[in-house]
């Protein structure tokens, strides 16, 4: 049974089958892991906390996998590739009565504010998601204060492309192209 008032949920067919008992609190099990087990949970512990109307939070566990420590070759990776398509699923899915915040505002913080490891990297993602909630929420304002008081310059879509093909996984730059604008493409990273 979802919560939120949410009933009948379908699942992301972006991510694996979640268990609802499943939530943040769970990502512990992964203890110092930050690679493929750790991945694999953080997208089941997504798929759970969307079933259970909870969108918001289901973003914030998608992050958590972006953080993994992968290298593309993974089984996990190629069953279920960087959640590009799953976030941008979860924010067009979502109902208005489920809080999500606004998404622009939050990966524009998050790509700033990263912290090692991979930090570049994490960053880069933080922006390429932040691209998609743009496209999903062109209402949702940037967070004008701090782009003006840190000099923030938001990137556009050719150089977040750019940065993806040099520091993520083989395939990861096609595959974020292929979900702007609605469109998703199959990507392997191999």
């Amino acid at each position: 049974m979802a919560t939120n008032g949410e009933a009948d949920l379908k699942s992301c067919p972006f991510l694996p089958p979640g268990d609802l008992s499943i939530s943040a609190v769970s990502m512990r099990a992964a203890g110092r892991d930050r690679g493929a087990e750790f991945y694999h949970l953080a997208l089941t512990c997504a798929q759970s906390l969307w079933m259970r109307g909870l969108p918001a939070q289901a973003i914030l566990l998608l992050n958590r996998a972006f953080s993994a420590d992968l290298s593309g070759d993974e089984v996990v990776v190629k069953e279920w590739p960087l959640p590009y398509r799953a976030m941008r699923w979860i924010m067009e899915q979502r109902t208005e009565k489920q809080f999500i915040g606004n998404p622009r505002r939050h990966f524009q913080h998050l790509a700033t504010r990263m912290v090692e490891p991979r930090r570049a990297l994490r960053s880069w993602r933080a922006w390429a998601c932040w691209a998609i909630a743009r496209e999903v929420f062109p209402e949702d304002r940037a967070d004008i204060e701090q782009l003006e008081k840190e000099g923030v310059k938001e990137p556009g879509e050719a150089e977040i492309l750019t940065r993806l093909e040099r520091l993520g996984l083989p395939g990861e730059a096609e595959s974020w192209r292929g979900v702007l604008g609605g469109i998703v493409i199959d990507s392997s990273f191999s």
